[in-house]
């Protein structure tokens, strides 16, 4: 008989401590895999899968693109990286773009895992600030999941669970002592045969509304309406001048374009926003190198290695970014 053997969970200031509280309370061959994020600097080399496996009897590792999973498992989101949950017991891990301002963020392994194991996923969100967790929550509960909070009160920082209840609203609220205990007993709990609810995910239908959107600006059928472009002087939304005979752009503080000069003006600003770029990339390398060499004289070859491989990775970008874009452009395609 099925029961609940998915569980996702969530965690940032604070986390490290929750968690490890966590896993301390699961016994060893739990039948569940258990996936979590938590809100690491990109930067930072990640010890969570080493602290978490010490701590408790469950082994912990970063997640590897494409690894099947297991139950009786940890699975730790490793850090610049989103976790998500695949089909055919997969995982993938995507540098997409960031949401709630992070990456890994809680929101996708939450939507992921509701989307594909319905009924059998228990999601859970520890302590942190903001509101990452909550739309993620909101998809676990609708998909006949179910939801836990730690109880704010007993949170280092209480803004994660706080906004996930208020939002989501949940099935269970607990402190930390009770929390493993818990997950034990809602993993042991067979699943009653009954069909399981259709995850539907608001955020999950916005990719399909900006293409409709985008095919209708190609077809010059927003004319009188907000387009999907911005203003290159401000920054702000333009809107289209209902006008058949004339394509023409207006921002809410009055910068105009006609069709063709907006097209001039975003070539200038994508040229000077990939000079940036390469400058970034070339300030990136050569500060990473010298904290390498710092590590180096401390005699911390890992931290010297971690900083070494960011520095070429940022050499390689830039390098990218200037020989094939901007040294060497396309020639004109003929007539």
């Amino acid at each position: 008989m099925a029961h609940r053997d998915i569980v996702v969970i969530g965690a940032s200031a604070g986390g490290v401590e929750a968690l490890t509280r966590l896993v301390r309370d699961l016994p060893p061959g739990l039948p569940a895999s258990l996936f979590i994020v938590c809100h690491i600097a990109p930067t930072h080399r990640s010890m969570l899968p080493e602290i978490l496996s010490r701590s408790g009897a469950l082994l912990a590792t970063h997640v590897i693109d494409g690894e099947p999973f297991h139950l009786g498992h940890i699975y730790v989101a490793p850090p610049d990286y989103h976790l998500l949950l695949a089909e055919e017991q997969r995982l993938r891990v995507v540098r997409g773009p960031r949401e709630n301002h992070h990456r890994p963020a809680v929101d996708p392994l939450f939507r992921s895992a509701a989307r594909l194991y319905g009924r059998r996923v228990i999601g859970v969100v520890l302590s942190g600030a903001l509101y990452d967790g909550a739309a993620g929550l909101l998809a676990v509960r609708g998909g006949g999941g179910i939801a836990i909070v730690q109880d704010p009160a007993d949170a280092r920082v209480s803004s994660m669970p706080e906004n996930a209840a208020r939002i989501a609203g949940v099935d269970h609220s607990a402190p930390l002592d009770r929390l493993g205990s818990l997950l034990v007993e809602l993993i042991s709990q067979p699943l009653a045969e009954t069909g399981g609810l259709s995850m539907t995910d608001a955020f999950e239908k916005m990719p399909d509304i900006v293409n409709a959107d985008m095919r209708e600006q190609v077809r010059n059928e927003r004319r009188g309406r907000i387009t999907v472009y911005s203003c290159p002087e401000c920054g702000g939304a333009l809107w289209q001048v209902n006008e058949t005979a004339l394509m023409q752009f207006r921002c809410h503080v009055g910068h105009a374009y006609n069709g063709e000069t907006l097209l001039e003006d975003q070539a200038s600003a994508l040229e000077a926003a990939l000079w940036t770029a390469v400058r970034t990339f070339k300030e990136r390398h050569l500060l990473a190198h010298q904290l390498a060499e710092q590590e180096k004289l401390r005699g911390n070859m890992i931290g010297a290695a971690h900083f070494q491989e960011q520095a070429e990775q940022a050499e390689r970008y830039g390098d990218a970014i200037q020989h094939y874009v901007l040294s060497n452009p396309p020639p004109p395609k003929s007539d």
